[in-house]
């Protein structure tokens, strides 16, 4: 038989599986992959309320995008697929969240009045800032590699 005081203490299975490591959500890329859904999220839910409901897609699809890779890095699968370079995609992917918030922001709040489209641009201009920061950091990350990997074999480009 089981000792009950040993059943109490173990953790049971359901919900608290899905949720990421503690050590992911008190790292930098873990809290700012965390910032980058929650605003995507929360302008996505403005501009479905606002005028300016064309532009919903890209939040929408930066949420999912940042979501995938939350999980993803949590869950470590950018240590078990090697085949995808992890950093690259996610610096071009902050690249072009943060150029494309920075457009429609500027368009939602110069072109539109209603409430919702000026807090939408607010919040864009929020997540135009949080994504510059995440591939600033990133682009640091992949000058670093790419400098390991041009000092890994000097001879071989003398040779050549």
């Amino acid at each position: 038989m089981e000792d009950p005081e040993s059943a109490e203490t173990a953790a049971p299975p359901g919900l608290s599986s899905l949720l990421p490591p503690r050590e992911f959500l008190r790292s930098r890329k873990g809290q700012l992959l965390l910032a980058e859904s929650v605003l995507s999220f929360i302008i996505f839910i403005c501009y479905i309320a606002s005028l300016a409901a064309s532009f919903m897609m890209a939040p929408l699809l930066e949420f999912l995008l940042a979501l995938f890779l939350f999980f993803a890095y949590a869950s470590k699968l950018n240590e078990k697929f090697k085949g995808v370079h992890w950093p690259l995609a996610d610096f071009l992917r902050c690249v072009t969240a943060a150029i494309i918030y920075f457009a429609i922001s500027i368009a939602a709040v110069s072109k539109y009045s209603d409430g919702a489209s000026k807090a939408a641009g607010v919040f864009g201009f929020a997540a135009t800032i949080v994504f510059a920061i995440d591939f600033y950091i990133t682009f640091n990350d992949l000058v670093t590699f790419l400098k390991q990997g041009s000092s890994d074999s000097p001879e071989g480009h003398k040779t050549e």
